[in-house]
């Protein structure tokens, strides 16, 4: 058995059917089922969940819950929770427990969600894997051999294995849609704003934590496009502790999904951005979705190819940037080796101020073409990931459809929307030949949140017809693997 779905438990709950107890336990049942091998989780906390449920519960009686009354949820590790470890998959923080909730924590707790615990991360977000030298790797619940992505890994895997309807992510450069895509959800990344981040990637005094200012992202994840709207609507809106935070009040979240969608859009269809190898099946997989579209859904595709640069050769560049490099070295000197290699190693890399300056004209241009190219295109469509899920323990695939590629090379389609703060969604779009989820991005227009969620949800009843659409793995016994 699975999770029901965020919009379907908050209508048992409504109705009576549920208690938010009988919701938290079941939960809790399939998350100590299931993690011994999914490794989804770091820091579960089954007794703080039991408590908060029966909290709801009273909130129910005297008419006071929110809309989320009763629903579990699981929340990335690099997110502050008051009272909670929050180790950011750092061995530095393997017992820092933060002060404060993170804004989206908050919101979600007041609107009565309850959390089941922390799900695992790479170290503070710097790979998208869910591998960190504190935890054992999170595995894809499609296949524990393999990765599901990351660096929001335990909350994807939380979700498609079924523990939870939906959990938080963060995304600096592809963290909820990759993931989401290699385990068959939907990852959204709201405009930049539309979610406050706080205290992660704001706090000074936390050297890892304080990083990925400008191009941060928080949002959900989740088995349906409707899950993701209805979560929305308790995430979203201004906080003055965000300076990047934007008014609220322009999107109805709880309509996006009903809206009419893509008819007579213009979307503008890149299968590789002009630059990027492809798996053949991911690349098929795109062009149907884009089939789709434009047969079953009334919108104008037009092929096309970017004319922004491919920002790999500085994009780490623009993470260092927003680094406490002086922090982190230190950190990196006394640890050592019980630090992530490929992390240390960026650290150690000697960043010069032209390096820097570099990646900031690099952004620059990225937004200026991507602003041309939305005067052309209501949305972009693309692939998510160049790849389907691969082995654990690696960075990436050294060959890409018969080409030599960097080891992080198949991420290549997500930071153009941290660079410009659009909002981007992953959709599932069907399987592979060997049984591994395939997704697609759609990229909207600056502050386009409700234009995405619209055509995504369109998208979702088209699929689920054709059969393009994936249904939460689930942890059947038969797939079970030792774990590495």
């Amino acid at each position: 058995m699975t999770a029901p779905t965020a919009v379907e438990s908050a209508r048992l709950v409504a109705a009576g059917e549920l208690t938010p107890t009988e919701l938290v336990e079941a939960a809790l049942a399939r998350l100590a089922d299931t993690d011994p091998v999914l490794h989804a989780f770091c820091t579960p906390t089954p007794e703080i969940a039991r408590e908060r449920a029966r909290r709801v519960e009273r909130q129910l009686r005297d008419g006071t819950a929110g809309p989320l009354a009763g629903i579990p949820y699981a929340v990335k590790d690099l997110l502050c929770t008051k009272g909670i470890r929050t180790t950011s998959g750092s061995v530095a923080y393997a017992d820092f427990v933060p002060d404060t909730d993170d804004i989206s924590v908050e919101r979600l707790d007041g609107a009565g969600a309850v959390s089941l615990g922390k799900t695992n991360a790479s170290e503070f977000g710097y790979s998208a894997s869910g591998r960190n030298p504190l935890f054992p790797e999170t595995v894809n619940p499609w296949d524990h051999r393999r990765t599901p992505g990351g660096s929001s890994a335990g909350s994807a895997a939380a979700v498609a294995a079924g523990i939870v309807p939906f959990a938080l992510g963060s995304d600096g450069g592809g963290s909820i849609r990759i993931p989401a895509a290699l385990t068959g959800l939907v990852g959204f990344k709201p405009s930049m704003g539309r979610v406050p981040v706080y205290p992660g990637c704001r706090d000074h005094r936390y050297p890892g934590v304080s990083g990925w200012e400008s191009i941060e992202h928080i949002g959900p994840l989740a088995t349906t496009v409707a899950d993701i709207a209805f979560v929305m609507h308790a995430l979203a809106g201004p906080d003055p502790r965000d300076r990047h935070t934007v008014p609220g009040g322009d999107v109805d979240w709880l309509t996006t999904t009903t809206d009419p969608g893509p008819r007579g859009l213009r979307i503008g269809y890149t299968p590789d951005y002009g630059y990027l190898a492809v798996d053949p099946e991911v690349r098929a997989a795109a062009d149907r979705a884009a089939a789709l579209f434009a047969a079953e859904l009334g919108a104008h595709v037009e092929y096309f190819v970017p004319t922004w640069p491919d920002p790999a050769p500085h994009f780490t560049a623009l993470i260092m940037s927003e680094t406490d490099l002086v922090g982190m070295r230190a950190m990196a000197t006394e640890l050592g080796d019980r630090m992530s290699g490929h992390l240390v190693r960026m650290l150690r890399h000697d960043w010069t101020a032209e390096d820097f300056t570099q990646a900031l004209l690099m952004r620059k241009q990225v937004v200026n073409d991507m602003v041309t190219q939305m005067r052309r295109f209501d949305l972009i469509l693309s692939p998510t990931s160049a790849v389907p899920a691969f082995e654990l323990g690696i960075e990436g695939p050294a060959r890409i459809d018969d080409r030599e590629v960097t080891p992080t090379a198949w991420q290549g389609f997500t930071p153009i929307a941290n660079l410009t703060g659009q909002p981007a969604v992953s959709l599932p779009a069907g399987t592979t030949a060997a049984g591994l989820p395939v997704g697609i991005q759609l990229i909207g227009p600056h502050l386009g949140d409700a234009t995405v969620l619209a055509a995504a949800a369109a998208y979702e009843r088209a699929a689920r017809d054709s059969g393009m659409w994936t249904q939460p793995a689930g942890l059947p016994r038969e797939r079970r693997v030792r774990s590495s």
